[in-house]
């Protein structure tokens, strides 16, 4: 199968990628939201596409807008082909949408030319060929130079033919006379009974054929795309729904899956500095949180923080709440010191509010598609996304979600998602997307002592090293708090109970501290006392030693007097100085 390139800018004016390769088929992109995605680049170029469905499906719609789309985006001109509408009431019909049909003929862009064929002369004539429908297409093609065709709508050319055998041949005359002028030509047929169309043989000679349905399930109405058969091209082969808004047609996915955002490594601040360093220092941008708790949890509360700290930085935040009104949101959060209202004034946030019960699950995605194309936000909050349940099945709400989020992530905004789960933790109602978020947080309430108190756990967050411990999860007057719980021989202890044990540890360090301070006190004391004994006993020995030496110098005194009275004794004892007789010797006589 060789794979489709599409021709001609882009809507956005980034040009397609070019190839070599010559037998890549040449497309022609409708400029229709979503649809040139599920077609891999739009319509084939130059050749016919059957668009096949019931009354009211928007087959006359799709046709005009790929007219429109590839007049103003991608300078391609075209005709129109009316055989039940006039002119007047196609211009008229779609006004509406912001489609000037009248000023885009005067213009030159496009063509409408109302064919009128009646029955009955058909039967007088005795025959039927399109030489003149040949005649009229080829002036208007040569008129405006037309690149695009839309016949709408083919049946009634072959009303009043009973003989399939000339349908089948003119109907395939028909489409050869446009292959061979190169005509990118969208033909609409109404399905017969067992056939796509009245005659069956439309889908045959097409080179792509899509079918449109709108069905009714449990009174929400959703219509629905799906490609049958594309020659020479690769396509979306789900039935994906579609909306017809203001704006025209869109069709689900609303963006294209082969945009790659990249993975940015700049992180953003939840506004809680606690959370913020339980996450390692925020959550990367760009990527998906899901916050998923009871209900009361404080999950739109939380959500609520992280918008008004992504308009604190001066990036613009879209809230989009399916349970409480804007005004009711704003003053909620007030209560808790969270003052959406002044970024509201400032333009930074966006408040959007519908109930879920208001649309189909495919219009909610179409709005939120819009929204993000007119505001552009940094950050999108999506509070309550469980809500969607009352209008679609698990499986088709999951859907949606998975395509939200896809949506975000393509264009590299960051989103917070809040969903409700069981008082076991698990997903209330069936709606699991855990395993598509990039930081999963869990919000709990507890009961302990007699009073409910809020959890606070990291579950996950890719890419990042994050805290495995447990914070209480308070609402203050100053927005959202984390605090530290206490973990004792009772197990997590939160609220009144950890105040209270806290409040004993308190006193117990205190009596502690006041033991330790009484200890110092007598110790001191004692030091006291005992310096004041070494004192006094140092003073006693210097009394003593004074003592001593008072005797000792006594004692000198006396010596040197008792020395001079020897002397003086000596001095008047003697009559003279002579020496004393000495004894004699033995053997004297």
């Amino acid at each position: 199968m060789n794979r489709a390139t599409p021709e001609g800018p882009t809507p956005s004016g980034v040009p397609p990628a070019q190839s070599g390769d010559a037998l890549l088929l040449p497309k022609a992109r409708t400029g229709i939201r979503g649809l040139d995605e599920v077609t891999d680049g739009g319509l084939p170029r130059g050749r016919p596409t059957l668009i096949a469905g019931a009354a009211g499906t928007g087959k006359t719609l799709l046709g005009l807008e790929f007219l429109v789309r590839g007049a103003l985006e991608f300078g391609e001109p075209g005709v129109l082909i009316a055989f039940e509408e006039t002119a007047a009431d196609l211009v008229a019909n779609v006004a509406s949408l912001g489609f000037d049909l009248g000023r885009m003929q005067a213009d030159g862009q496009l063509v409408i030319d109302s064919v009128r064929i009646d029955a009955a002369e058909i039967v007088e004539a005795g025959s039927y060929d399109l030489e003149g429908l040949f005649l009229r297409l080829g002036l208007a093609v040569e008129q405006v130079g037309a690149k695009r065709v839309v016949l709408d709508t083919i049946e009634v050319l072959f009303s009043a033919l009973p003989n399939e055998a000339i349908v089948r041949g003119e109907l395939t005359r028909l489409f050869r006379w446009l292959k061979d002028r190169g005509l990118t030509t969208i033909v609409t047929g109404e399905p017969g009974r067992e056939q796509l169309t009245r005659h069956g043989t439309e889908e045959y000679v097409s080179d792509c054929v899509i079918l449109l349905n709108h069905r009714v399930t449990e009174e929400i109405s959703t219509r629905r795309l799906r490609i049958l058969k594309y020659r020479g091209s690769t396509h979306g082969t789900n039935e994906y729904p579609f909306l017809i808004n203001d704006r025209g047609i869109v069709v689900l996915p609303v963006t294209s899956l082969a945009l790659d955002p990249g993975a940015p490594t700049e992180r953003i601040s939840t506004g809680v500095s606690r959370l913020d360093h339980m996450l390692g220092g925020g959550v990367y941008r760009g990527t998906t949180v899901l916050v998923s708790g009871t209900s009361g949890a404080g999950k739109t509360t939380l959500a609520a923080q992280m918008a008004a700290a992504a308009c604190a930085r001066g990036e613009h935040a879209l809230f989009v709440s399916f349970e409480e009104s804007p005004a009711k949101l704003v003053r909620n959060m007030a209560s808790v010191g969270i003052d959406l209202q002044r970024w509201v004034d400032a333009g930074l946030l966006t408040v959007w509010a519908t109930p879920p019960t208001a649309y189909g699950l495919e219009s909610h995605l179409a709005s939120l598609a819009t929204l993000i194309e007119e505001q552009v936000p940094r950050v999108v909050v999506l509070d309550a996304v469980t809500g969607l349940l009352h209008v679609g099945v698990s499986a088709q709400v999951t859907m949606a979600v998975i395509r939200e989020i896809a949506a975000l992530k393509a264009r590299g905004i960051t989103a917070v998602l809040t969903t409700l789960i069981g008082a076991g933790g698990g997903a209330a109602t069936g709606l699991v997307v855990s395993s598509l978020v990039d930081t999963w947080l869990l919000v709990r309430n507890v009961e302990t002592n007699g009073e409910y108190n809020r959890l606070l756990f990291v579950r996950k967050s890719r890419g990042s090293a994050h805290s495995n411990q447990v914070r209480e999860f308070v609402l203050t007057n100053r927005g959202v708090e984390l605090l530290d719980v206490y973990v004792g021989p009772e197990g997590v202890l939160t609220g009144k109970a950890r105040i209270a044990r806290e409040a004993a540890d308190r006193a117990t360090a205190r009596d502690r501290a006041q033991a330790v301070s009484r200890s110092r006190r007598k110790l001191r004391e004692h030091a006291a006392q005992v310096e004041a004994q070494v004192t006094q006993l140092r003073g006693q020995l210097a009394d003593e030693t004074a003592k001593v030496e008072q005797m000792k110098a006594e004692l000198a005194r006396e010596d040197a007097a008792l020395a001079g009275d020897r002397v003086e004794m000596a001095q008047h004892g003697w009559a003279d100085s002579a020496p004393a007789p000495t004894a004699p010797t033995e053997g004297e006589g």
